[in-house]
């Protein structure tokens, strides 16, 4: 009996360690039309990498935030400038349309019932465009100048269902709960 036991052991953690060796990562992503990003982070949440670049000059800071997602699911990526978790955050939602072509706009979380329609955030958004290859669905743009420094409140998340081109609400589990973190541009 104690045999089975190490072995079953021995067995789970060599799975373990394939599937976390295996597991994409922010360092080895591409992206299409050649572009690079100097500094990543793999997030803890939902299988999302964010990628970025900061501009010191324009206080300005390119990114490109990647998730894992289903064809008719949609995804946001935000920054919180006045405190922390969703309420508050200015974000860049994505999904993709039913004939492929992809829909990617800036939007206000300012309650727990958001409209997510398009908006107008606190800071400047340019060049936001979106693609969905491979099961994920990435999002670049340009935001900026950031009002509070380089180091900011972050919100990701993600949902399976988009309606009449409105994101459906997300699931409540404790993996989109959490998303959600700290990050300083000017670090790599």
């Amino acid at each position: 009996m104690a045999s089975f036991f190490i072995v079953n052991l021995l067995l789970n953690v060599l799975v373990s360690v394939f599937i976390v060796s295996s597991a994409k990562t922010c360092s080895n992503s591409t992206f299409s039309l050649d572009r690079v990003f100097n500094s990543c982070s793999d997030l803890p949440y939902l299988g999302a990498h964010l990628h970025w670049d900061y501009i010191p000059s324009l206080g300005k800071v390119s990114i490109a935030y990647r998730a894992r997602q289903i064809s008719t699911g949609w995804i946001a990526w935000a920054i919180n400038p006045t405190g922390t978790g969703m309420v508050g955050s200015q974000a860049l939602i994505a999904f993709r349309n039913a004939n492929g072509s992809m829909t990617v706009y800036p939007t206000s979380i300012t309650s727990y019932n958001p409209s997510m329609l398009p908006g107008e955030l606190t800071f400047q958004v340019s060049n936001i465009s979106a693609e969905y290859k491979h099961n994920e669905i990435t999002i670049y743009a340009i935001v900026g100048p950031l009002e509070n420094g380089t180091i900011v409140n972050h919100v990701w998340q993600a949902g399976n269902s988009v309606s009449s081109n409105i994101p459906q609400i997300h699931s409540m589990s404790s993996s989109h709960l959490q998303s959600m973190g700290k990050i300083d541009f000017q670090k790599a």
